[in-house]
């Protein structure tokens, strides 16, 4: 086993039964394991690498993979560590504490399906789906930088702040919704921190609630009472 998997596999076992994350980075013609903070809330299931730590690694050398344990589940990837994996464009290594296994991937072009989708934020999140939905008809929408956590996105969520730079518009009162529009909610909050799709002929919304798989759910009473705007793509 190589020394930086050596160092990669402590930290796991340090860390459990947390996620542990950190980075591959050639320095000095070597790949060393620099350990990250999990930024994640739940770090039991979930990691988010501390963006001070990624960009510490990136000055000292070059960053040629990404790294995180399973505590207790199999080396293999989720769907969120897959597309994860796709943005990265990186290699990706789990090591599955409880197994001692490991497991290596790359990107492949993989696509999570609309439906089904488990919870991840900034990567599996209501504005990840109504991306890919877009894109999935020919349109590529402009994507927003996350905060570090949940937390702070729901202490200021930013829908309601950049839907106009994203090239929507919002429907006007007597507007009906149509095919593709977009809808705002705020669910259990006080901001618009929700989004998802209007799908017709079945009035259904496509969207993805923290804690559920994304799915389409009819547009009934309690989505219309958690409307804050309704929007039109008109770029």
């Amino acid at each position: 086993m190589s020394d930086w998997k050596i160092e990669a596999k402590k930290h796991a076992e340090d860390m459990f039964p947390s996620e542990a994350c950190g980075l591959v980075v050639v320095i000095k013609g070597r790949k060393r394991y620099v350990k990250c903070k999990n930024m994640a809330v739940n770090a039991y299931d979930h990691f988010i690498i501390n963006p001070i730590d990624y960009a510490n690694a990136e000055d000292s050398g070059t960053i040629v993979g990404i790294f995180h344990s399973h505590p207790y589940q199999s080396p293999n990837p989720s769907s969120a560590d897959l597309t994860a994996c796709e943005n990265s464009k990186k290699i990706w290594y789990i090591y599955a504490v409880a197994l001692e296994k490991w497991h290596e991937f790359e990107s492949s072009g993989y696509k999570a399906p609309l439906i089904g989708r488990h919870y991840s934020f900034g990567v599996h999140d209501c504005w990840t789906l109504v991306k890919d939905y877009y894109e999935s008809v020919g349109i590529k929408l402009r994507d927003w930088e996350r905060p570090t956590d949940p937390e702070s996105f729901r202490m200021n969520p930013y829908f309601d702040k950049c839907f106009k730079d994203t090239g929507f518009r919002e429907l006007k009162e007597e507007e009906q919704l149509e095919h593709g529009d977009s809808i705002l909610f705020a669910i259990n909050s006080r901001g618009l921190n929700h989004v998802g799709v209007f799908l017709l002929p079945q009035q259904m919304v496509l969207h993805h609630i923290e804690g559920r798989l994304s799915s389409k759910d009819f547009y009934g009473e309690w989505l219309v009472k958690c409307t804050g705007k309704r929007l039109r793509y008109v770029k």
